[in-house]
């Protein structure tokens, strides 16, 4: 089973991602993660982010994996931690909307997912990645609810650069960041990670009972 949870920055997908695939012992991944690792590695190698084709041919050269703790790794470096700088949260959309880098990754994300039950979240899963996902989210939340989030996500940054950042974000990516029909919309502003995670862990057994497949 593949849970496609989808939405803008903020909204609370990795949070509710990695509790929600722990509780189900589902694979977790973070396609973001993804684009930002790339995004890394163009950097440190001096690829014009600007170049589609030599950032599709430097991923190509160099998949990204996760352990299982959730690391990530690229070109034999673990950049966990590197890839979550408030400099890469400025840059990497203009990488991850070059349709090469797009479609690079969505193959990768594909086999990725394939390998058992996953929870895979981002901002198009449910509409281009696995659109015959059997169970899909979209989450939102007020904007300065999502300022405030990632401001929690990267202390010692400025609110008022995180929150213009974001909102930069959020226009370019807009074209990627879409809806599937089929999604389940859940407004995050005022739950908590835990009334989020049962939420969508009922989707799961709901859709468990109508496929008729083991809980």
């Amino acid at each position: 089973m593949i849970v496609a949870i989808d939405g803008p920055a903020g909204a609370g997908k990795s949070t509710v991602a990695k509790l929600l695939a722990e509780r189900l012992g589902f694979h977790y991944l973070d396609t973001g993660a993804m684009y930002r690792a790339l995004t890394w590695l163009a950097l440190a190698r001096a690829v014009p982010l600007e170049d589609g084709p030599a950032l599709g041919a430097l991923g190509r050269a160099n998949p990204v994996d996760f352990d299982e703790a959730g690391g990530v790794f690229i070109a034999g470096e673990d950049v966990t931690s590197a890839i979550r700088r408030p400099a890469i949260d400025r840059i990497v959309s203009l990488v991850s909307r070059r349709p090469e880098v797009r479609e690079l990754m969505r193959i990768r994300q594909r086999e990725l997912g394939a390998l058992g039950d996953s929870v895979i979240e981002g901002r198009d899963i449910g509409t281009v990645v696995v659109p015959n996902a059997e169970v899909k989210v979209f989450l939102i939340a007020d904007e300065a609810v999502r300022a405030a989030r990632r401001l929690a996500d990267r202390p010692g940054e400025r609110a008022e650069t995180l929150a213009d950042d974001m909102r930069r974000r959020d226009s370019i990516d807009a074209p990627q960041t879409q809806r599937a029909p089929d999604a389940e919309l859940i407004e995050t502003t005022d739950m908590t990670v835990e009334q989020v995670v049962e939420r969508i862990e009922r989707l799961v057994q709901e859709k468990r009972t109508i496929t008729g497949r083991p809980s």
